[in-house]
């Protein structure tokens, strides 16, 4: 195969840190200079799994070794958290973790629990515009357009 079966054969190591560790790094920051805390949310979500996979990694690396897939999983699945089409990382802080995990405020937020779950089903740059539609014109502006579409659906 020659040079392709190289990049086959190192594509994890190719492709990992840029996925795992350059973009998300990247996107850390904007998070940090954003005034939206959803992409806290995913980025902080993000970096607490990305640590508890290496500690998996550092962990059983004995057993690892004997699974050649295993730095491909692992690739695939951290493209799962990033990629802010699947926004993973939210999608598993808000479905796993929100539920078992009470901080302070937590479980409050300034979004009611309907607005919540809208919100959830978005994608992370879908949420950062909703966010600011409540923001310019208020959360009962929110209610109606959510309304509006249920019924829009209910007719379809």
């Amino acid at each position: 195969m020659g040079f392709l079966g190289a990049i086959a054969r190192h594509f994890d190591a190719l492709v990992g840190p840029g996925v795992m560790l350059l973009y998300p790094l990247y996107a850390s920051m904007r998070a940090i200079e954003s005034p939206s805390p959803l992409d806290d949310q995913q980025w902080l979500t993000y970096w607490v799994l990305y640590s508890l996979i290496t500690l998996f990694e550092l962990s059983f690396w004995r057993f690892l070794r004997w699974f050649p897939v295993w730095p491909y999983m692992k690739l695939l699945f951290c493209l799962w958290l990033v990629l802010p089409i699947f926004n993973g990382a939210a999608y598993i802080y808000e479905n796993f973790v929100r539920k078992y995990v009470k901080i302070g405020n937590l479980g409050n937020s300034r979004h009611p629990e309907d607005q919540r779950k809208v919100l959830q089903m978005m994608s992370l740059d879908a949420r950062k515009s909703v966010e600011r539609y409540i923001q310019k014109y208020g959360p009962e502006a929110f209610d109606r357009v959510v309304k509006a579409a249920e019924r829009e659906a209910k007719k379809h």
